[in-house]
């Protein structure tokens, strides 16, 4: 409502007139009497004059009263109306700091929830670190061990491929201090903006609860102004706005690496479990394998300290039977020698003589066989002491072989953590 405009006092009509005419006393009058005098015209002129100023005034003022009690009206109904919408949009402003402090407390107990449960998969990450170590320290030692196996043993089986790939799964490297870092920063963020929203709300819930009967309020003649770097609404939603988002986008991104986390920890925990029965299996297939051959080696031993002994006999046999020849050699060289000296005629060519002469070359082949068989008797006995001791130390290597893979590897890997271990939960 438009303001009255304040106005001045109409002007007065009539002035009083001076009696200064021929019939005025002015420098007239006699001793004693006034020097001017008022004519009768002049004093009814005079009197009228104040009746229409008072008139007048009183119109003015009437009139300035009427204007002053509309413009009070207008301007008690303004103020009182200004004072609504004022209070009114305080309390829609009451309104939009509830919200956007409601989804900043929310994000903020979200943020929070989601840092202990990564700090707690962090936790879990750390403990299957810890579990791992104990099957890539037990595929070491069992790699170590079975290198001190002798050859032929000394050979690239299934167990060391095994074993090989244990030692080549790597530790699960997932650093999560990154993203805890940047969840507590991002919460320390929307804290210290819910934090003005609450201070803010106090202030405004202070402000829309002032009326005109409070007793704690005063002039404060500089505080209408508006502050250099005070926000305006569109900064100011968007402010909060983009403190949500990102921090919404770093729980996001704290969920996925939760459950990336979570499945690392699941497929490495059961590859280690897996790999450790098939290498506890590729090792207990091979000891069955170097239990078999040593039994069979075994067996050739004992076959062949058998055939040894034998062979030892046949030699002594063979020995005894050129030495029995010896006796029957000598017999018929001595009587080819001896008759050698008939006389004359006598010193015939019957059959006697061409028998004793091929008994003595007939025991001459008999006693050349009997040696050629016991060379080859004695190289034999040789060949079979050389197989008796190739034997046994294959046997010794095969039970070095033994000892090593069931006594100190397979001992060793009752050692192996167990999935729940190895997941992180224990």
């Amino acid at each position: 409502m438009a303001a009255v405009p304040v106005r001045g006092l109409p002007a007065k009509l009539h002035e009083v007139a001076l009696n200064t005419g021929p019939d005025s006393s002015c420098g007239l009058a006699t001793a004693g009497f006034r020097t001017a005098k008022y004519l009768p015209e002049e004093w009814h002129q005079r009197h009228y004059a104040q009746y229409h100023d008072a008139f007048a005034d009183r119109d003015g003022s009437e009139r300035c009263r009427r204007q002053a009690r509309s413009l009070a009206a207008a301007t008690a109904a303004l103020a009182q109306r200004t004072q609504e919408e004022a209070t009114a949009l305080v309390g829609q402003r009451l309104q939009d700091l509830h919200f956007w402090k409601s989804e900043l407390q929310k994000e903020i107990q979200d943020l929070a929830a989601e840092t202990e449960l990564l700090a707690a998969q962090k936790v879990r990450l750390e403990r299957a670190l810890d579990a791992t170590e104990v099957p890539y320290s037990i595929a070491t030692d069992n790699l170590q061990c079975r290198e001190r196996r002798q050859p032929p043993d000394l050979v690239r089986d299934q167990v060391e491929v095994e074993l090989l790939k244990v030692s080549g799964e790597g530790a699960v490297i997932c650093d999560t201090l990154d993203l805890l870092r940047l969840n507590r920063d991002h919460k320390q963020i929307c804290e210290m903006d819910w934090s003005d929203k609450v201070e803010t709300y106090n202030i405004d819930e202070k402000c829309g609860r002032y009326n005109n009967e409070s007793t704690n309020i005063q002039f404060h003649p500089g505080s209408a102004k508006f502050e250099e770097s005070a926000s305006t609404p569109e900064t100011w939603a968007k402010f909060s706005h983009d403190n949500i988002y990102r921090a919404e986008r770093e729980r996001l991104a704290s969920v996925n690496l939760r459950s990336l986390i979570d499945n690392i920890l699941h497929d490495v925990a059961e590859d280690l479990r897996m790999q450790c029965a098939l290498v506890d299996e590729a090792f207990a297939k091979r000891c069955e394998e170097m239990e078999d051959a040593k039994h069979k080696l075994e067996h050739h031993l004992k076959k062949t300290l058998t055939e040894i002994g034998d062979q030892e006999s046949n030699i002594a046999s063979l020995k005894q039977a050129i030495k029995d020849k010896e006796a029957p050699m000598k017999v018929a060289q001595t009587r080819l020698y001896d008759r050698s000296f008939r006389p004359n005629v006598d010193l015939c060519r019957d059959a006697a003589q061409f028998r004793l002469i091929s008994e003595v070359e007939e025991l001459t082949e008999s006693i050349e066989s009997l040696k050629k068989k016991l060379q080859e008797s004695e190289q034999s006995l040789r060949n079979l002491e050389d197989t008796r001791m190739n034997l046994e130390k294959e046997i010794a290597v095969k039970a070095n072989s033994i000892f090593i893979d069931r006594q100190k590897c397979m001992a060793h890997r009752t050692r192996y953590p167990g999935v729940l271990k190895l997941a992180g939960y224990q």
